[in-house]
């Protein structure tokens, strides 16, 4: 006997009208409820220093363990989710690394903080740039300038000094501590150490700038502690600026924002509204990069 068709009940039909109604792209953006709750879960184990049990995980997410179970037993098997068999713990799965990877292997970092320079130069009103590291050293790549500012005179490929511009000091600051990076970076300062010693310790400009390695050290020191680099006066007499870094996920230094302007007119106190404004920003684009702070030690 030939098997039962679907009656007209059982059959989902759209009409045209109904595709054509205005309510259909309404529905679209409304979503999968469901799919936004289990993603809870999985932005729970993203933020996590390391597997969760099945309680701690739920409470993260904000719903019952055996709601969050039902979830889980479905990521697991889409290899978005793992659960060590000896302590029940779940982590992030392999499914869930190759994602991350290929958005990773997807992001230009200078198109990403070009994106966000109208709004930071809303904020701050003052003039913005983007530095990466070149071959040379610390290059200009990009340029905004804030309207109704003194016009600094720098160009986009400049190469900017280690220790007299905030610029140069974020890099040496944050690429210089360690590694290949330090071998490469500390023959730089200390050959343009060599040419700052031959300068005579007087005048606004050089009231900035390091005559030693101890100095030096003190003054990179200084950077990485407040997470940010400053001059005033150092690289032009009458301008200041800061440097914010921004790492990838490997934690490599990718690019330096920088806000700068005339000391009339921007503040240079560390605690400054451009300072907090530039940093914060930074901040984002190394979370959007995949960069993760280590811990703060208790």
């Amino acid at each position: 006997m030939p098997a039962a068709l679907p009656s007209d009940a059982d059959t989902p039909r759209k009409t045209p009208a109904a595709t054509d109604s205005p309510d259909d792209g309404e529905h679209l953006r409304a979503g999968i409820q469901s799919v936004e709750v289990g993603f809870e879960l999985l932005n729970a184990l993203s933020h996590a220093p390391g597997a969760l049990m099945l309680r701690d995980l739920a409470a993260a997410a904000g719903m019952s363990a055996a709601k969050a179970h039902r979830y889980l037993v479905s990521f697991q098997r889409m290899g978005l989710v793992v659960q060590d068999p000896v302590s029940t713990r779940y982590d992030l799965g392999p499914a869930a690394l190759r994602l991350g990877l290929a958005s990773l292997s997807r992001i230009d970092a200078v198109k990403l903080a070009r994106e966000r320079m109208d709004a930071l130069i809303a904020e701050t009103g003052h003039t913005l740039a983007i530095a990466v590291w070149g071959n040379q050293g610390p290059t200009m790549v990009h340029w905004i300038e804030a309207p109704q500012t003194v016009p600094v005179t720098l160009r986009l490929g400049d190469v900017m000094p280690l220790l007299t511009s905030a610029t140069g000091r974020c890099f040496a600051a944050f690429m210089g501590s360690e590694g290949r990076d330090a071998q490469r970076i500390g023959p730089m300062v200390r050959d343009e150490l060599a040419r700052l010693k031959k300068l005579p310790r007087s005048g606004l400009a050089l009231v900035d700038v390091p005559h030693s390695l101890q100095e030096v050290q003190a003054l990179m020191n200084e950077t990485r502690q407040r997470g940010l680099a400053r001059v005033v006066h150092s690289l032009l007499p009458g301008v200041g600026g800061f440097c914010a870094p921004v790492f990838d996920a490997q934690g490599r230094l990718a690019l330096g924002l920088v806000v700068l302007g005339s000391v009339a007119t921007l503040d240079t106190e560390w605690t400054s509204a451009p300072a907090a404004a530039v940093l914060r920003s930074a901040h984002q684009l190394s979370a959007d990069l995949g960069h993760r702070p280590p811990a703060q030690s208790p």
